[in-house]
């Protein structure tokens, strides 16, 4: 049984690290979105009725137009359930939108929103809204019901059809931003099985999601107006400016996916969903500026970006402003509620600010932190440490922070030490804490089943996993084996992962330790997508489909968390995540995954990064160098350039490359990754000052050049040159054989970017 157990963890081990296309879910393949991809503009046919102002909120119900009568005439029992709106304004220009079933009517379950997402600051900055204006539409069919956002805008819901929008003000006022504009809105209702041989369940490949509340999914588009491009979603390895993925001329392509993966080098400008999701947009113009949209819903998400021109065979029936250019995306979740913003701008930073003033700013990070990391799985024992360390100070070449992958553990069981490998480890960090450096350890979310392992034996016994759809505990298959996950969902376990981390606890731990959270979408090798089944079971019976999205960020924050509890609040903790969501940024840094060492890869690295500045992750950077294969010097040196103005700058490999430390490569190649990683340490006190920056106000360390200059059309799709901040100007060099340096340039404020500085030659 033994021998079988170990065939069986390899067979998935080799899957998990021969990534293919088809072991993955493209939009056919998901149900929810496969049907809202069908629609048509104009489908929806939900009405506003009973529009008023109740507690300070817009209040009203959505219900389809033909069966208002029907209604009016069966008062007793509704025909159509109706769903309930409620829109609220707050300061600085953020009106939010929700839209839920009506719990009056009993529904089989309360859907999930999302919770300790949105700042409790926020929440206080409600303005209490008391008078409602009304009247006709543009057309004169349609009544309108008006309410005031900020100086300028104004909130507005058209009653029939349905339909959301933020104006500047004034009855003739521009539309900023709209939802359900062209009718695509819909809203499955959870409902109870009529027919026996009524089949719910959903199948891919050899899994079978049960789905015993039936499909709940809920889509619509939103219109962007005086739009040149729109921006963020991410985890995507793609360009900046996002690309259109259905209309004229647009060849068939995935929507842009949100749903936290896995996923074993992945490819270069693709759509395909990566470690983390953002439910945030942000679109810009030269004729207006820029604009946003979230939605806080960590459910499977996929995105339309529609090409100009893909509604128009139906134009005729859409009442949509001639006189404005837009972006129509169209959004797809398959649970949860709309629970959506708007951010009015109108300037680039002025969205990010709006989007952080929800979800928080990103946290302040300690010096060395935002210094040079250099990582490796494995540094095999404490003599490899010892001799790397001295290699750096012998060539000359700073470094902040050592990293331990899964080896230096006993038997993957987290918060323990391969005392073989690792005799003394605490020594071993007060030596190197000794130079003033650092070390961090790596602590997954999967726990090995093994009933000599305390964490295991604790979590068990308090009932403290995710559990499978009949109710046991879960047990997927992971790096140890067998394996449990934490159901960090519920505070109570949050709380207590987080006592953990304490240096009674994590034995072996010192002051100048911290931790690297890894595999946390969550990754289960033998599961559906090499992830945990969607009819899991978390903390008050939520469905894992209902939250997918969020887990890691709720075992982000609970090691933050712990690390801070650890210090009794003095320590600013430093916590790197793989999976990401709204918020992520209050908890520490992420990277972009199990990248290649390619130039395709270092050239995606930087619009992934400039991205997710954008969504509120300022501290993000890729591994230099690539983690999956053996770079070339030419591509390492490249990369050390580039990478010494990530945010986050690591270097990092997997176990089966060629050892990589910048020494290896002759001395000319050390210079000059020398040269890049000093001039990283030269520009920290700039580096941390933009830190500072980040965290009181969202506006990221790295931008791209239209944040700066939103007027330049030239910069809107630029994503090979960025900004570290207003002043310096960095363009890298993405192709083999070239002979320019890859440049930074220093600009003051005011400096208009003339065009021959676009070029890959300038």
């Amino acid at each position: 049984m033994k021998l079988y157990a170990i065939l069986l963890f390899l067979f998935f081990i080799n899957s998990v690290f021969s990534w293919k296309k088809d072991e993955f879910r493209n939009c056919n393949q998901t149900p929810f979105c496969k049907r809202a991809r069908s629609r048509k503009p104009g489908a929806c046919s939900l009405i506003a009725t009973d529009v008023s102002i109740s507690d300070g909120d817009l209040t009203a119900k959505l219900i389809p137009k033909d069966k208002v009568q029907e209604n009016l005439d069966n008062q007793e029992i509704p025909i159509v359930k109706p769903l309930v709106l409620a829109i609220s304004a707050y300061q600085d220009g953020v009106l939010r939108l929700k839209i839920d079933e009506d719990q009056s009517l009993s529904p089989r379950k309360k859907r999930f929103e999302v919770p300790d997402v949105i700042v409790p600051e926020f929440l206080n900055k409600k303005l209490w809204l008391q008078k409602l204006k009304s009247e006709k539409s543009e057309d004169g069919l349609g009544i309108l019901s008006v309410i005031y956002l900020s100086d300028g805008y104004e909130g507005v819901i058209r009653h029939d059809p349905f339909e959301v929008f933020v104006r500047e003000s004034g009855k003739n006022g521009k539309k900023v931003l709209s939802l359900n504009s062209n009718g695509l809105f819909d809203f499955e209702q959870l409902r109870e099985k009529k027919e026996e041989n009524e089949d719910w369940e959903e199948r891919f490949r050899s899994h079978t999601d049960t789905r015993p509340y039936g499909p709940q999914s809920i889509s619509f588009d939103v219109a962007f107006y005086d739009a040149d491009f729109v921006y963020g979603i991410p985890e995507h390895a793609t360009s900046l400016a996002l690309k259109p993925t259905r209309g004229p001329g647009v060849e068939d392509s995935e929507p842009y996916r949100l749903f936290n993966l896995d996923v074993f080098e992945y490819i270069a400008d693709s759509p395909f969903g990566l470690y983390g999701s953002i439910p945030f947009m942000i679109s810009h113009g030269k004729s207006r500026g820029s604009s946003g949209f979230f939605w806080l819903n960590a459910a499977e998400m996929q995105i339309d970006v529609l090409g100009t021109g893909w509604n128009d065979e139906f134009s005729s029936v859409l009442m949509l402003p001639s006189d404005q250019k837009r972006v129509d995306t169209l959004w797809m979740s398959e649970a949860g509620v709309v629970d959506a913003f708007f951010f009015v701008g109108p300037g680039p930073k002025d969205v990010v600010r709006q989007y952080a003033s929800v979800t928080g700013t990103p946290a302040m990070p300690q010096l060395f932190a935002i210094a040079y990391h250099q990582c490796r799985w494995n540094y095999r024992d404490e003599e490899d440490v010892y001799n790397v360390d001295a290699k750096f100070d012998e060539h000359d070449i700073p470094y902040d922070v050592l990293w331990l992958d899964i080896e230096h553990t006993d038997g993957k069981r987290y918060f323990t030490w391969d005392r073989l490998l690792f005799p003394n480890p605490e020594e071993m960090q007060k030596k190197l804490a000794a130079k003033g450096r650092h070390m961090v350890t790596i602590v997954d979310p999967h726990i090995k089943r093994d009933e000599s392992y305390y964490i295991h034996k604790e979590a068990s016994q308090k009932g403290y996993y995710v559990r499978d759809a009949t109710g046991k505990d879960f047990d997927g298959w992971c790096w140890p084996g067998s394996s449990s996950y934490l159901d960090v969902a519920n505070p109570e376990i949050r709380s207590w992962w987080a006592e953990k981390f304490s240096y009674e606890n994590y034995v072996g731990s010192t002051p100048s330790l911290y931790i690297w959270n890894d595999m946390n979408e969550p990754s289960v090798f033998n599961g559906p997508e090499v992830s945990m089944p969607r009819d899991a079971l978390h903390h008050d019976d939520v469905e894992h489909r209902e939250l997918h999205n969020a887990y890691g960020y709720y075992f982000h924050m609970a090691t933050s968390d712990g690390l801070v509890k650890r210090g009794d609040g003095k320590d600013r903790p430093f916590v790197l995540s793989r999976a990401i969501f709204p918020g992520s940024q209050r908890y520490g840094a992420i990277w972009t995954g199990d990248n290649s060492a390619e130039w395709d890869h270092l050239r995606v690295s930087v619009p992934m990064v400039l991205t997710l500045g954008l969504t509120g992750i300022s501290f993000s950077g890729a591994d230099v160098g690539g983690f999956f294969g053996n770079p070339d010097t030419e591509l390492l040196v490249r990369w050390y350039q580039v990478g010494a103005y990530y945010p986050f700058f690591r270097g990092h490999a997997h176990h089966d490359t060629k050892r990589r430390e910048p020494w290896l490569f002759g001395e000319r190649n050390t210079q000059l990754m020398r040269e890049a990683i000093h001039t990283r340490y030269m520009f920290l006190p700039y580096f941390y000052t933009l830190f500072r920056e980040a965290n009181m106000s969202g506006v990221p360390v790295v931008r791209p050049l239209w944040m700066e200059f939103p007027d330049d059309e030239q910069t809107f799709s630029n994503d090979e040159a960025f900004l570290v901040g207003n002043s310096l100007l960095v363009q890298g060099i993405y192709t083999e054989l070239s002979t320019y340096p890859c440049i930074f340039l220093e600009i003051s404020h005011g400096t208009t970017l003339e065009p021959e500085l676009h070029t890959r030659e300038e």
